[in-house]
């Protein structure tokens, strides 16, 4: 009886086994440290108005052809009609503010498609952990935390924040049966005493030291630097700060 009442958190390690966690009625927060759901948070919390997330290619060349700010990169390489790539520091650009936009990355834009078919979809990082949290504790509904990965396969960032995220929501109302959940709660308890020099054995900081463009780990890695909470909306095909509504 103690538990009566608690929801449920899960986290899924990767896309390809979402279908195994959907839930229509649940919350899904999709983690993509490195770097699309760190860019994203950063963008609203630096004034951007919205983001498009565009899963393909394409669609990204459409909403360039039709006047859009385009940010779209593969492989951390940044695409040859886009106005930049995926770092958070691009979109930290005063000129942003107030502007809409599209955005197509490797892996994350296609993750928050996906968790757009549940009830909400909310992009977390480790920039806005507690606010992400806050909101998720206010909502009252089962969480699911969908880790990006990388073409599918197990990320380590995006494991370590989500058990930050299973740490949190475990102490105000929610409980577990998942060992994913576990098994994520496991690695951020032995990450989060000193998580920056815990991360630098992800594959992920190797893949984006060949490019150069590991200068933003540390950064994607620092909590609570906003209180932005970035949900998606499949109806209007957009990322918004709910605090800005």
């Amino acid at each position: 009886m103690e538990n009566q009442g608690k929801k449920p958190v899960e986290v899924c390690f990767s896309p390809v086994v979402f279908d195994r966690f959907f839930d229509p009625e649940a919350i899904v927060v999709v983690t993509d440290i490195l770097r699309a759901s760190s860019a994203i948070c950063t963008a609203l919390a630096y004034g951007v108005k919205d983001i498009i997330p565009v899963p393909d290619l394409e669609k990204a060349k459409w909403y360039k052809e039709q006047g859009y700010i385009v940010a779209a990169e593969r492989d951390g390489h940044v695409l040859d009609f886009a106005d930049f790539g995926n770092s958070p520091y691009y979109f930290m650009e005063e000129w942003l503010s107030g502007k809409t936009i599209a955005y197509s990355t490797t892996n994350g834009t296609n993750a928050i498609q996906m968790a757009g078919e549940a009830h909400q979809a909310v992009v977390g990082s480790f920039l806005n952990l507690t606010a992400t949290c806050d909101y998720l504790k206010e909502q009252n509904r089962k969480v699911i935390v969908l880790c990006a990965g990388w073409k599918t396969r197990f990320s380590l960032e995006d494991a370590v924040h989500a058990g930050a995220i299973v740490e949190l929501l475990l102490k105000d109302g929610f409980e577990t049966n998942c060992d994913s959940a576990n098994a994520a709660l496991d690695l951020w308890e032995k990450a989060k005493s000193d998580l920056y020099p815990y991360i630098l054995k992800a594959a992920q900081k190797k893949r984006l030291a060949k490019l150069g463009l590991d200068d933003v780990i540390e950064y994607c890695h620092t909590p609570d630097q906003s209180n932005v909470v970035a949900v998606f909306d499949p109806t209007t095909n957009k990322i918004t700060d709910v605090n800005n509504k």
